[in-house]
C-alpha cells in the first residue's frame, strides 16, 4: 500500500459508531443526552462540594476530581461527535488526532490511579478511623493529585509521541470513534509488533494494578466492615463501597478490554461501544451513582436548593 505524509494538512476519517447505525441521528441524540447529563451532574456535584463545608473532607476532595476528570473526559469526546453528525463528516487532522489521544491517555491514565488512590482512602476511612484526618491530610492529598497527574501526562505523551510517529498507508479511515491506540496502529504500514506488547505493559501498569490494589483494599475493608458493633455504620460504610465498586466496574472493564487483550480479540463495532461506554456513558453516570446513594450529598443539595427557594422575611 502508499504511503501519505503526515503534514498538519493531513486528516483521518473516524468511520466510528455514528457511521455503523442505520440510525445515526438517534445515536447522536443519545451521546448529546448523555453529554448533557455529565456535564450538568458534574458540575453539580463539583459545585456541592465547593460550597458546602460538610463535604469538606479528602473522601469528597477525591470525588470532586473523579468528577473533574469525567467532566474533561466526555467534554474530549461528544461535542466532536456532535459537530461531526451536523457536517456530515467525520474527520480529524493528523495534530488534532495525536492531541486527543494525549487528552484520553492523560485523562483516563489519571483516573485509573485516582480510583485506587480513593480505595486507599476508604481502606483509611475504615480501619483507621481515628487517626484517618492526619494521615489523609491536606498534604498528602495534593500529593496524589500532582503523582496521578503526572505519571498520566508522562506516560500519556510517551505513547501519543510513538503511536504517531509510525508511517500510516494510504487509507486514512479510522474505525473507530477516536483517534485511540489500537485501532490507529491499525493503519501504520511498519511492524508494530514491539509497540503493541508496550502498549499492554502500559495497560497492566495502569489499569490491573491499580485494580489489584483496588481489590486487596475493599477485601480488607470488607473484613473490617463484619466485625463493626454498630449495625449503621456496617451499611453505611457497604453503601459508599458499593457505590465506588459500581464505578470501578463500569471504567475497568471497558477500559481494560481495550488496552490489556490482544488485538486478535478486538472488533470495530465491539470496539466503538466500549469506547462509548467509558468515556461518554459512565462520567454521566458515576455523579448519579455516588450522589444518589449518597446522604451526605444528597442533604448539601437540599440546603443548597433550600437557600436558593427562601423567601426573606420582612
Amino acid at each position: 500500500m502508499e504511503f501519505w505524509n503526515t503534514t498538519l494538512e493531513n486528516s483521518f476519517f473516524l468511520m466510528g459508531i455514528l457511521q455503523d447505525s442505520q440510525y445515526p441521528g438517534l445515536v447522536c441524540a443519545i451521546i448529546t443526552f448523555f453529554y448533557l447529563v455529565a456535564v450538568s451532574s458534574n458540575g453539580l456535584l463539583l459545585l456541592l462540594i465547593a460550597v458546602d463545608r460538610r463535604l469538606h473532607v479528602p473522601m469528597y476532595f477525591l470525588l470532586s476530581q473523579l468528577s473533574l476528570m469525567d467532566l474533561l473526559l466526555t467534554t474530549v469526546i461528544s461535542p466532536k461527535t456532535f459537530v461531526d453528525y451536523l457536517h456530515g463528516q467525520s474527520m480529524i487532522s493528523f495534530s488534532g488526532c495525536g492531541v486527543q489521544m494525549f487528552l484520553l491517555l492523560t485523562i483516563g491514565g489519571a483516573e485509573d490511579i485516582l480510583l485506587a488512590f480513593m480505595a486507599y482512602d476508604r481502606y483509611v476511612a475504615i480501619r483507621h478511623p481515628l487517626t484517618y484526618m492526619v494521615i489523609m491530610r491536606p498534604k498528602v492529598c495534593w500529593s496524589m493529585v500532582a503523582t496521578y497527574w503526572l505519571l498520566a501526562s508522562l506516560n500519556s505523551l510517551m505513547h501519543t509521541i510513538y503511536t504517531m510517529h509510525f508511517p500510516f498507508c494510504r487509507s486514512r479511515e479510522i474505525s473507530h470513534l477516536l483517534c485511540e491506540i489500537p485501532p490507529l496502529l491499525k493503519l501504520a504500514c511498519a511492524d508494530t509488533t514491539k509497540y503493541q506488547f508496550m502498549v499492554y505493559t502500559m495497560g497492566v501498569a495502569f489499569l490491573l494494578t491499580p485494580l489489584s490494589v483496588i481489590l486487596v483494599s475493599y477485601v480488607l475493608v470488607l473484613t473490617a466492615v463484619l466485625h463493626m458493633p454498630s449495625r449503621h455504620g456496617t451499611q453505611k460504610a457497604l453503601l459508599t463501597c458499593s457505590s465506588h465498586l459500581t464505578v470501578v466496574g463500569l471504567y475497568y472493564g471497558p477500559a481494560t478490554f481495550m488496552y490489556v487483550l490482544p488485538s486478535a480479540y478486538h472488533r470495530p463495532k465491539q470496539d466503538n461501544i466500549l469506547s462509548v461506554l467509558y468515556t461518554i456513558i459512565t462520567p454521566a453516570l458515576n455523579p448519579l451513582i455516588y450522589s444518589l446513594r449518597n446522604k451526605d450529598v444528597v442533604g448539601a443539595l437540599k440546603k443548597l436548593l433550600g437557600k436558593g427557594t427562601s423567601v426573606p422575611k420582612l
